[in-house]
């Protein structure tokens, strides 16, 4: 009997290496697939980057004996994620790029890989679970663990794209997985994990965007809600909702970013009330465990990545356009953020944060 093929994303790390190693336990014909997604000026920048997950991926495949491919993705990547980044960034929106690079990067082009390779599966080592719902739906399930639940940004992924894809990690917890590693020998059991977004490794997004645009990033002014001048800001792209540190002002207490107007390029401030609201609009929907959204639809509603999520009920506002309204106001509503739904352990969908609604 032929075995499965199966292309799995191997990026290098521990938990793509034993998502692969797990398929191949179960007997499926594991193909590695590396993407090169991002190379710097510096040559040292892509010796710690995109040649050493290439590097370390090989070791792996090599450990494993499975059959590897590196396939350079950086100009796609260019297009689809880091100038969406940088776009967003510059009209005072903190976008996601994980978000993006899920569905239409790393699904899309991995699974374009495994049909050229004979695979009409796609693995991945997110800490998460795929199911076929009784309404014919397929669905993410949260992890095993939620500290390392990793269904919030794969909330995008289609219906297509979930019903060909495996994530094996989404039964065990990070301990369970190192072990895993540890006694199968793999040659990376002991990488640290990779935290930040991975096309700026030194966290600082205001730097990579003024390298990566021929933009104009203006200084402009600190508001308060009335308009009032309070001091100066370095450019929009430094700032994000909710923010308190790094604003050098003077105001003798904690005060925070409450808004951002590109527009006028002023960043407003106030005080941590003014933070806390009860309704978003959400757009670029996507249902998952539903076939649509209806009015009156009770989830819980996560806002960022380590968001604990919050109940709400959902309230339809356009074709592609949503009323969240949480039933406690909810801190630092952020533009460009997604937020995902969730019902009984299920995501239901999510889309993109248009901005915070005060009724």
């Amino acid at each position: 009997m032929q075995k499965e093929k199966i292309v799995v994303g191997l990026s290098g790390g521990v938990d793509s290496s034993v998502a692969a190693y797990l398929l191949k336990q179960q007997g499926y014909e594991v193909i590695g697939v590396t993407m090169v997604n991002f190379r710097g000026e510096n040559p040292a920048e892509n010796a710690d980057g995109g040649d050493k997950i290439a590097g370390d991926a090989a070791k792996v495949a090599e450990y494993l004996g499975i059959e590897h491919h590196v396939v350079d993705f950086c100009t796609e990547f260019r297009e689809n994620v880091i100038d969406y980044f940088i776009k967003e960034y510059l009209s005072g929106r903190t976008p996601n790029p994980c978000v993006v690079c899920n569905r239409y990067i790393k699904w899309k082009a991995l699974m374009e890989q495994g049909e050229k390779l004979g695979a009409g599966l796609l693995a991945t080592g997110h800490y998460a679970r795929t199911e076929l719902l009784p309404n014919g739906r397929y669905a993410l399930k949260c992890s095993v663990t939620a500290a390392k639940d990793q269904t919030y940004a794969l909330y995008g992924l289609s219906q297509e794209q979930l019903a060909r894809t495996r994530m094996p990690l989404g039964e065990y917890t990070k301990e369970e997985i190192r072990a895993i590693a540890a006694e199968a020998g793999i040659p990376v059991a002991e990488k640290p994990d990779s935290m930040e977004i991975c096309f700026i490794p030194d966290k600082d997004y205001a730097g990579f965007i003024e390298a990566h645009t021929d933009a104009v990033i203006p200084k402009g002014n600190y508001v308060n809600a009335s308009g009032e001048i309070l001091g100066r800001h370095e450019g929009i792209i430094h700032y994000t909702i909710g923010q308190r540190k790094g604003l050098n002002l003077a105001m003798g207490h904690p005060v925070f970013v409450t808004e951002i107007r590109p527009e006028t390029n002023e960043v407003v401030i106030g005080e941590n009330e003014d933070i806390h609201i009860p309704v978003l609009r959400a757009k670029c929907l996507n249902a998952m465990s539903v076939p649509e959204f209806t009015s009156g639809m009770e989830v819980i509603a996560k806002i960022r990545y380590n968001h604990k999520g919050a109940p709400a009920v959902l309230e339809k506002a356009g074709e592609d356009e949503l009323l969240v309204r949480f039933r406690e106001p909810q801190r630092a509503i952020t533009p460009g953020q997604a937020v995902v739904f969730y019902q009984d352990g299920y995501v239901a969908g999510g889309g993109i944060i248009d901005g915070p609604v005060k009724d």
